[in-house]
């Protein structure tokens, strides 16, 4: 599982202050954790610190230089998939895409095409897609019964995702595919109709012109 926290949400721009990569058993306990704290190079906005807890002076004292805690992510990440377990992100475009954003800005290879990658957010809409309400991490493990006691901190909202995953997955059990490879590649084909569908519900009740990204697990730029 993985998961950051950052300096804002345009992932073009925001810089990643926290993050966590952990692996889980099948019974959801932690068997690997590491977790990086760095400090981003830029201001961390007030409105960000509050919601993560990591101010710019924090960062500035105790967190790695990005380029290096950067590296480290990505070494960690693509030595999980070489392993062939599952990379577990809640709301993946976002975080692998400020993640390869922050590769390119620090000269380092990027994850191109990392997979397999399982997105719960993704799982969720798509299995149970005509339940009211947010869809946002806490919302989505308080509804599957998941323990979440310090939303908006890397590691409890990695882990977090992975045990939401358990859950989707023993509820929705036979509508998922049974291999993890064909399970990343219908995210991909789930993800562009959610997006399509909410793009066609927003121009008729927001904006006439309003566009939705359906990429994943990444955005690459355009």
């Amino acid at each position: 599982m993985f998961d950051t926290e950052t300096t804002g949400v345009d992932v073009e721009t925001s810089r990643i202050v926290t993050a966590t990569l952990a692996v889980i058993d099948g019974g959801g306990l932690v068997l690997e954790r590491d977790d990086w704290l760095i400090d981003p190079g830029v201001e961390i906005p007030p409105q960000a610190a509050a919601v993560h807890g990591i101010d710019t002076a924090t960062a500035r004292r105790d967190g790695m230089h990005a380029a290096a805690g950067i590296a480290g992510i990505l070494d960690r990440l693509g030595a999980v998939l070489d392993r062939a377990i599952p990379l577990v992100v809640y709301n993946a475009p976002y975080d692998l895409t400020i993640l390869a954003r922050e590769a390119q800005r620090n000269g380092l290879p990027m994850l191109l095409d990392p997979r397999p990658v399982i997105d719960p957010l993704v799982l969720d809409k798509q299995l149970d897609r005509f339940r009211r309400g947010k869809r946002t991490l806490t919302a989505s493990a308080q509804h599957y019964g998941v323990v979440l006691d310090n939303a908006h901190d890397a590691g409890a909202d990695a882990i977090a995702a992975g045990h939401l995953l358990q859950r989707i997955a023993e509820r929705f059990a036979a509508e998922l595919p049974g291999d993890v490879a064909e399970l990343h590649e219908v995210q991909i084909a789930w993800a562009e109709a959610q997006a399509r569908s909410y793009e066609d519900w927003a121009r008729r009740n927001r904006d006439p012109l309003f566009t939705a990204d359906g990429r994943w697990p990444l955005r690459h730029a355009l």
